[in-house]
């Protein structure tokens, strides 16, 4: 942990020091010329770890780390845990995770730098602008699409539509960019929002257009570099040492290490992989309103026109009334924008396979703070709560506790699911024809090829583009098979099936895979018999 004061003399320094003692934290003392520490910053502080620690045992979390931001200085930042378990290697705050779509405000960030350099001429140019083959399934919508509309979540596609065209597949950004055009929208154009990576794609591909540089280039060039955050990389690829691994519960073999995701042709949405020490950094620069110690990164205005709703999100009676010192939701260019208890809020969660956080910013108190995680409990959620109760001095209130008994409530309801689902099962029959019938090659425009075999005396399924994606098919009934995935698949997807359709004579016609979850849309994908 890091802790930033004022030093006035050797006097100050013993009190600091014993102070310090006193609140039982193990600390790294750094002296920074223009901070004056608080006993109130100091309970604060205090509380949030003693905190951390009690939220790390209930839930058995792996790892995790936190960094606090006041007044243009890093106050606080610690790791929790391990790397990775059965290790006792100890997170730190200098030790990497993947921070998922907390990426996609360095996406906007490189936007404004281009915006204020008048090489963009502004957020709402027309993407096709920069991007002239860009098209989307509405030409009226790939005409009219702008860059605002990219990064502000409303084009009119459904909330993580289209994301298995990135996710642990093989295509280029180019190659998604292409395949878009067949991805249907549920709502009209700028009606609604839907949260949307494969836009963020888009917005990376215009930095890249205008720029003459990857995102990855320009983002380290134009921002990493320029803040000294020189831990954070924008590819797996690029990680060396000192990064933690992801981690997620198997189903019903306990909690798994996971290999590091690979997420490069989406690296605009949910690249890039940073500590707590370095993501202080870019909350000291948001905070700044797009200055860092003496360097404009980006402008003011465009700080400003970043933190603006650009459409607004559900918010529903219940919410409200679970929280009635919240009056909106929104999303503006990066960032979610809402308010709670008086204040406006700028943040960003992130995800990816075992890998959860937050970033936080409340920018009239000059405070941010940023969560890390290792695993796939809500352990970042809580701690976000957590921490904002505790700097806008909201009343107390256990969100640890409540979370858990929502998880206890949430396993009762899953076995209940379980139970209907076992009994939804018709038994005793057969599939309608042999399973070499069921083999073959199975296709659509959007996702590309499905394929079908027979090995062992049983079917498999191989997604194409995606080759991790394997699963073993157990006849459910009729023409219905249940997907087992392989160990090679890291997302914990709930029980799914495949349904083979038959034509009027008698032979597979179509393969359309039910997988329920919460981020992966397979209704989306069509799969018609190709051979």
């Amino acid at each position: 942990m890091v802790i930033c004061c004022k030093i006035i003399g050797r006097k100050s320094i013993k009190i600091m020091k014993i102070n310090l003692m006193r609140l039982g934290l193990a600390l790294s003392l750094f002296v920074f010329p223009a901070l004056v520490f608080s006993q109130s910053i100091e309970q604060k502080i205090a509380e949030i770890d003693k905190y951390a620690e009690q939220v790390m045992k209930d839930w058995n979390q792996p790892g995790m780390a936190i960094a606090v931001v006041k007044d243009g200085k890093t106050i606080f930042a610690k790791g929790y845990g391990v790397k990775k378990i059965g290790t006792d290697d100890k997170v730190d705050e200098n030790t990497l995770f993947a921070i998922a779509s907390n990426s996609k405000a360095f996406t906007t960030a490189s936007i404004s730098i281009l915006i204020d350099e008048g090489k963009i001429g502004g957020w709402d140019d027309k993407v096709s602008k920069y991007l002239p083959g860009f098209q989307l399934y509405d030409p009226y919508v790939s005409e009219n699409l702008t860059i605002r509309d990219l990064v502000s979540h409303r084009v009119g596609l459904d909330t993580y539509s289209g994301d298995l065209l990135w996710y642990e597949a093989t295509y280029s950004d180019d190659e998604i960019l292409k395949r878009l055009r067949f991805l249907k929208p549920v709502r009209g154009f700028r009606a609604g929002f839907g949260y949307q990576n494969l836009m963020f794609i888009a917005a990376g591909k215009d930095c890249e257009k205008v720029s003459g540089k990857t995102w990855s280039e320009f983002v380290t060039e134009r921002i990493l570099i320029p803040l000294g955050m020189n831990r954070t990389t924008t590819s797996v690829k690029n990680i060396r040492d000192n990064a933690a691994f992801p981690h997620n519960e198997s189903l019903g073999n306990g909690l798994r290490v996971l290999e590091r995701g690979n997420v490069d042709s989406a690296a605009a949405a949910a690249g890039l992989n940073s500590s707590v020490a370095d993501v202080s950094k870019w909350i000291r620069l948001q905070l700044g309103n797009g200055e860092f110690e003496g360097k404009r990164i980006f402008s003011a205005k465009n700080s400003w026109e970043m933190w603006q709703p650009a459409v607004l999100l559900p918010f529903s009676e219940a919410a409200g009334k679970n929280n009635p010192t919240r009056h909106f939701n929104s999303y503006g260019l990066g960032w979610n924008i809402w308010d709670y208890y008086g204040r406006k809020i700028i943040g960003h969660g992130g995800g990816l396979d075992g890998m959860l956080s937050k970033t936080i910013l409340i920018p009239e108190d000059k405070i941010g703070f940023v969560v890390l995680t290792n695993s796939e409990y809500p352990v970042y959620n809580i701690m976000q709560l957590k921490m904002l109760d505790v700097f806008v001095n909201a009343p107390e209130k256990d969100w640890n506790k409540i979370t858990l008994d929502r998880a206890k409530a949430g396993k009762k309801t899953d076995q209940e699911e379980a139970q209907k689902l076992a009994a939804s099962q018709v038994r005793n029959t057969k599939p309608s024809l042999e399973l070499q019938n069921y083999a073959g090659i199975y296709t659509g425009d959007l996702y590309g090829d499905a394929e079908v075999l027979v090995e062992n005396g049983k079917l498999v399924l191989r997604l194409k583009p995606s080759p991790n994606f394997v699963a073993d098919l157990e006849h459910w009934h009729y023409d219905t098979f249940k997907i087992k995935w392989r160990p090679s698949v890291s997302y914990n997807f709930p029980p799914g099936f495949v349904n083979f359709k038959l034509n009027k004579d008698a032979k597979v016609d179509e393969l359309v895979i039910d997988q329920p979850n919460n981020d992966f849309w397979f209704y989306e994908l069509e799969f018609k018999k190709a051979k």
